[in-house]
């Protein structure tokens, strides 16, 4: 038995230009996160006396004798990438619930492919992880999302993720000193908005307008060279909060499903009650926001919002791993 942990991811700046819309006409960046909220993916290989061989638990379950009965989408396109034609159960359980804007479709694909490689007893990088998660769920399922959440997930820690225009991706750490990244962790909030969506739409929406957006996605870009200085250098991280804001603002020119009066209030409410600046995480339209503020106003920004759900979270450093593994005997 496998148990594959994969962590979920914030992005700060640059969520967009890692479509093949914009990163095959020039080089897209983007600097995110992964925080310790994770998804779990439990494989165990069955002995032969089973009625059906394949057993998938999610939020439902399904018993399949046959790859192309399996109704989720990832899971059946992973088994046909990685060969799994023996007796298998899959359970999945997460911190977080999906359609949340942390990323959690490309956790679990990632996570998935993490676990079934272990099942067959194979090693598999990180980067070739996210590669091939980014391939199922993109190029195969023909999902209209990016590719920064596959390597945020696989790595994790702090990452500038470059995507050239031939479809590579190249993953450059962010330095930063200990106290650095604790002050930064100290100014973060993650509010849960209750709202929940479809990224692909949102997203399908935004790159509708994409060719007539190019400056706005190219001025989000700049912003990932000066946040990594910012936390390289550990200076004037009060300037965080502005470029998360200035990002947000560019952002929402993308397309009207990103924001909506009910998330324009809450972010305006957080702002007259301390926030420098944020953000709704993810394609938009829903799930998180994530504000920065002094510490000293975290208490009057969360009764500014009574009815969001704080979320406290650490970084995670340590991106996809496999929590346990046993010997199969079969």
């Amino acid at each position: 038995m496998i148990i594959s942990r994969t962590p979920y991811r914030i992005s700060f700046c640059g969520g967009g230009t890692d479509f093949p819309s914009f990163f095959n006409q020039e080089t897209g960046y983007v600097l995110s996160t992964s925080i310790d909220k994770y998804l779990y993916v439990i494989a165990r290989r069955q002995i032969g006396l089973v009625e059906h061989k394949y057993r998938i638990n999610y939020s439902s379950v399904e018993f399949c004798k046959d790859i192309e009965e399996i109704q989720h989408p990832i899971v059946r396109e992973a088994f046909k990438l990685y060969g799994i034609d023996f007796p298998i159960e899959i359970t999945t359980f997460a911190d977080i619930p999906a359609y949340t804007g942390l990323g959690s479709s490309s956790a679990f694909a990632v996570g998935l492919l993490h676990a079934l490689s272990g099942i067959q007893g194979k090693y598999r990088s990180k980067h070739e992880l996210a590669t091939e998660a980014a391939h199922i769920e993109i190029e195969i399922l023909g999902r209209s999302i990016g590719k920064q959440d596959h390597f945020a997930s696989a790595y994790g820690n702090f990452n500038v993720f470059r995507f050239e225009k031939n479809g590579e991706v190249v993953g450059e750490p962010v330095f930063y000193r200990r106290e650095v990244k604790e002050s930064l962790n100290s100014h973060l909030m993650l509010l849960y908005t209750g709202l929940k969506r479809d990224a692909s739409e949102v997203l399908k929406s935004q790159e509708k307008n994409q060719s007539s957006r190019m400056d706005n996605l190219r001025q989000m870009k700049s912003q990932v060279f000066e946040l990594r200085q910012m936390i390289s250098d550990g200076r004037k991280l009060d300037l965080i909060g502005k470029i998360l804001h200035e990002g947000w603002l560019q952002k929402r020119e993308l397309s009207p499903l990103t924001t909506n009066e009910q998330i324009d209030s809450w972010y305006e409410r957080a702002l007259d009650a301390g926030a420098i600046g944020g953000k709704i995480l993810g394609a938009g339209g829903g799930g998180f926001l994530l504000l920065f503020a002094e510490p000293h106003n975290h208490a009057m920004i969360k009764k500014a919002l009574p009815d969001l759900f704080q979320v406290p979270f650490q970084f995670d450093e340590q991106g996809t791993m496999i929590q346990h593994y046993s010997q199969p005997t079969v």
